[in-house]
């Protein structure tokens, strides 16, 4: 007999505009992460960067992707300002398929400050799954 999995997950309802915001943290998040690569690839390639033009599309597109974050977040952000506090969802199942343990845990630990990413790391850091 196959075991029943949706009695394996735990029910944890939370309040989805809390849930909302969190999101909206971790995408403030990883548009700053992917904000930081550009000056790296600057710095890296030097002055020639600026003169490919494969390389402006890249620039461009990491440009993009930063305001496609931000966009997605702030749009988050506004419809949680319509939904009442009092909704709950059940979380467990979505978060047993996040990956990453520090997005799951601030995804599903309640409201946390500043970036889920530690900047201090030294380069060459990795977390090994």
């Amino acid at each position: 007999m196959l075991p029943d999995i949706a009695n394996q997950t735990q029910a944890v309802e939370e309040s989805l505009p809390e849930i909302l915001m969190r999101i909206v943290s971790e995408l403030h998040d990883v548009a700053y992460l992917i904000e930081r690569i550009e000056p790296q690839l600057l710095e890296l390639g030097g002055g020639e960067v600026l003169a490919s033009p494969d390389s402006m599309k890249i620039l461009q597109g990491i440009d993009l992707a930063v305001q496609k974050t931000r966009g997605l977040a702030e749009f988050i952000d506004t419809v949680t300002g319509t939904v009442p506090e009092n909704w709950v969802v059940d979380v467990a199942t979505a978060l047993s398929l996040v990956k990453l343990a520090d997005m799951q845990k601030a995804l599903g630990g309640g409201m946390r400050h500043g970036h889920s990413q530690p900047l201090t790391k030294a380069a060459g850091d990795f977390d090994l799954f």
